[in-house]
């Protein structure tokens, strides 16, 4: 990486056919010692996106990459809440995939929205309680600005989704609060519990697996 970024006809801020510049994929796989050596460079753009519009912090926020997560936190030109073209910001990513870290590092940024919604209306804690990612629900619904009842467009909440999905542990964490109703209906009609037994009787089904 010195040795190319030392020659003054190596771009280091090239994209590829995806749109990802060297620092997206560095930032992605947990190089720290390369994105350091990048983000030295005033020529590479530390928020460019990709052709999904996701950036090297919501990469690094999606793989929880901590210290790749830290340095481009620490710049001025990185936006934190940046949505991709999905609308799923760096949060809503460390969310989905249950990273922790990453989600207390996020959610102690004034410029980061716990509770924003992606294009289908989905926010943080609606994708983490799909994919039962239990400590990030906790830490989510420790915020008074997260809204644990809030439908998406479909009208599906929170707790109807971890519901569908099976997730014990979220649904009993949706269920303590007294700002959630256990029996709010999505747009068809279908509430937590009937999702539930579709759940259940699709599992049974298919062997234990749920359907692809």
């Amino acid at each position: 990486m010195k040795l190319l970024l030392g020659r003054e006809d190596v771009s280091p801020d090239r994209p590829d056919n995806h749109g990802q510049a060297p620092l997206l994929p560095a930032a992605r796989n947990g190089h720290d010692g390369v994105v350091k050596l990048l983000l030295g460079r005033e020529d590479v753009s530390p928020d460019r996106p990709d052709n999904r519009g996701q950036t090297p912090l919501s990469w690094a926020a999606r793989n929880g990459r901590d210290e790749v997560l830290k340095l481009l936190l620490g710049r001025e030109d990185v936006s934190p809440d940046r949505p991709d073209n999905d609308g799923q910001t760096p949060l809503s990513w460390a969310a989905w995939d249950g990273r922790d870290e990453v989600v207390k590092l996020l959610l102690e940024r004034e410029n980061v929205s716990p509770d924003r919604p992606d294009n289908r209306g989905q926010t943080p804690l609606s994708w983490a309680a799909r994919n039962g990612r239990d400590g990030v629900v906790k830490l989510l619904l420790g915020r008074e600005d997260v809204n644990p009842g809030r439908p998406d467009n479909y009208g599906q909440t929170p707790l109807l989704l971890a519901a569908e999905s099976g997730r014990d542990g979220a649904v009993k964490l949706l269920l303590k609060r007294e700002d959630v109703s256990p029996d709010k209906p999505d747009n068809r009609g279908q509430t937590p519990l009937s999702r539930a037994r579709w759940s259940s009787e699709t599992t049974a089904g298919t062997g234990g697996r749920q359907p692809g």
